[in-house]
């Protein structure tokens, strides 16, 4: 009796289980591109502009550093063209040898100077457009996860990033399961609207192709040796 009873329960257990089997939904997988919806997220594209606008104001600022510096470049360049006159006397020649020195090294603690700034501006300029990253995926994953439930998908699969290999992550997928477009609907449902055009058309400015300023070029002065460092 008690075999017969466990027999019927297992029974009861199998077909229990072979129930829920068949209950659970067939998988639905739909695919979305996340590197183009960053790209056309309407907020990444204000944050770059922003941090663009950031880059230039550095790079003003390098320019300006450039400027100075090639003064004191010249002033240099005359002191040691004086220390070599010999129309002048020794101790005239002497005292421009060793100001042209003095300048020498303040312009290199100035080349010093400009490059920790340009090192420091890059930094903190990766580290906000990182940050911007960060923030703007989470909007995009939020808005796929509600595309995908209202489709009611059971999963959603990056098709834009490579796999360890180097590989696309999905070799193919159907465009009728691609949710990126939908998804950048509701990204950019909010978007202000772009402002007036102005009456005059301004002058065409260059956009800088990153964030990052980039380097001051080098001071080299035609026949003057760099200070010796102590």
């Amino acid at each position: 009796m008690n075999k017969l009873l466990r027999l019927l329960l297992s029974f009861t257990a199998l077909g229990g289980l072979a129930v829920a089997v068949q209950a659970q939904p067939a998988p639905k997988v739909l695919v979305i591109d996340m590197a183009k919806a960053l790209d056309s997220y309407y907020k990444w594209q204000d944050s770059k502009a922003k941090l663009s606008e950031v880059g230039q104001k550095a790079q003003d600022q390098l320019d300006e550093k450039k400027k100075e510096m090639q003064a004191l470049a010249d002033q240099v360049k005359d002191l040691m063209e004086q220390s070599k006159n010999t129309v002048l006397k020794a101790e005239v020649r002497s005292q421009a040898e060793s100001d042209a020195q003095k300048k020498m090294g303040e312009l290199q603690q100035r080349q010093q100077d400009a490059e920790n700034f340009l090192q420091s501006t890059r930094a903190q300029l990766q580290q906000r457009l990182n940050n911007y990253r960060e923030l703007l995926m989470e909007d995009i994953k939020n808005a796929a996860s509600t595309v995908a439930r209202a489709r009611g998908a059971t999963l959603v699969l990056d098709k834009g990033g490579p796999s360890l290999i180097g590989t696309p992550a999905v070799i193919y997928a159907d465009s009728s399961y691609d949710i990126t477009d939908d998804v950048l609907k509701d990204l950019n449902k909010d978007r202000p609207p772009a402002p007036a055009a102005a009456s005059t058309t301004p002058a065409a400015s260059a956009t800088p192709s990153s964030t990052a300023a980039p380097a001051p070029a080098p001071f080299t002065v035609p026949n003057v040796t760099p200070a010796k460092k102590p």
